[in-house]
């Protein structure tokens, strides 16, 4: 059983590490909110192995997320509060082990891979470092019809993903040497990557973060169009949460692309004010898309209306 104490000490994690979320996650039904925060606490966990690793050799970091991996999946025991409530969580919500084993895969990546020469490339990453947070979350939520929800569910997390990388290129450039923007799309733009080095913002780097956008948003339309098969009492926060996230695209837009200056972020009152704005639009539809729709950064006409199609064909 997840204690009280475990509880907290994920939710005080959730917090301080994931604030878009975690307006989004206060919003969930308690049965979906305190395993929501377990979840988010493992992923903190098994990312800061191989984020905050400076000075800390390859082979070390790997055999961290083994120790972490094996006690995740319950084959060693654990004092860590953290895996243990995980743990309990997986078992008591049939989270696949094959999704557990993705993740932890996809942080090992990170420990040497730090560039992508395609998107395909870089969506393997994402299989398992956003796709399966997806599924992880659909499990505990426990829809009715998880396998219709799932494609969604999948286009979801990589979207939020693709987002956060869009974000945070000076971050992951400046600190761990890492370049999310696949190198076919710098290269027909001929932007290097010792442009992204010396945090070179120019015309053709707009043009890369352009086309990243476009793609990210034929996610968000895909997703949002399964929020319908999610459990009501859910809908409204993983909406809250696509909202969040996609205002991210709106303070790019509004620095005319240069993620490399700066880190574009959230304030508090723009959280809030998006907030209520979804909110109020919610009351008069209840309809995921058409709220989107009305309240989101993101253009309609760069996602899919009905939320069948495919990503942008830009690879």
């Amino acid at each position: 059983m997840v204690t009280e104490r475990q509880i907290t000490a994920s939710k005080s994690i959730h917090r301080r590490t994931g604030r878009t979320f975690y307006v989004a996650t206060r919003l969930l039904p308690e049965r979906v909110r305190h395993p929501t925060y377990v979840l988010y606490a493992f992923f903190r966990t098994a990312d800061e192995i191989v984020d905050d690793a400076a000075g800390v050799p390859p082979d070390e970091q790997y055999a961290e997320l083994e120790r972490l991996r094996n006690q995740a999946l319950g084959r060693e025991p654990t004092d860590d509060g953290v895996l243990a409530a995980f743990h309990e969580v997986a078992n008591r919500h049939g989270i696949p082990d094959a999704e557990i084993e993705m993740f932890i895969d996809a942080m090992q990546m990170d420990i040497e891979t730090a560039r992508y020469e395609t998107y395909d490339e870089l969506e393997t990453y994402m299989r398992g470092s956003a796709a399966a947070v997806g599924q992880m979350m659909l499990a505990i939520m426990d829809a009715d019809d998880p396998e219709r929800a799932s494609p969604h569910a999948i286009a979801l997390g990589e979207a939020f993903q693709l987002t956060n990388f869009l974000r945070d290129v000076r971050e992951d450039i400046v600190e761990r040497n890492r370049i999310y923007l696949p190198q076919t799309t710098l290269s027909r733009h001929e932007v290097s990557d010792k442009a992204i080095e010396n945090l070179d913002h120019s015309e053709a780097f707009s043009a890369v973060i352009r086309d990243e956008l476009r793609r990210a948003e034929s996610l968000y339309w895909k997703g949002v169009n399964g929020i319908q098969y999610l459990p009501k009492d859910c809908q409204f926060a993983v909406l809250l949460a696509s909202v969040l996230y996609a205002e991210h695209h709106r303070l790019i837009r509004g620095c005319e692309y240069d993620v490399l200056s700066a880190t574009p972020q959230l304030s508090l009152a723009r959280r809030l004010w998006v907030l209520i704005r979804t909110r109020w639009h919610w009351r008069l539809t209840s309809d995921p898309e058409s709220v989107f729709r009305a309240v989101s950064s993101i253009p309609e006409e760069n996602g899919h209306r009905t939320g069948t199609g495919s990503p942008s064909p830009v690879r």
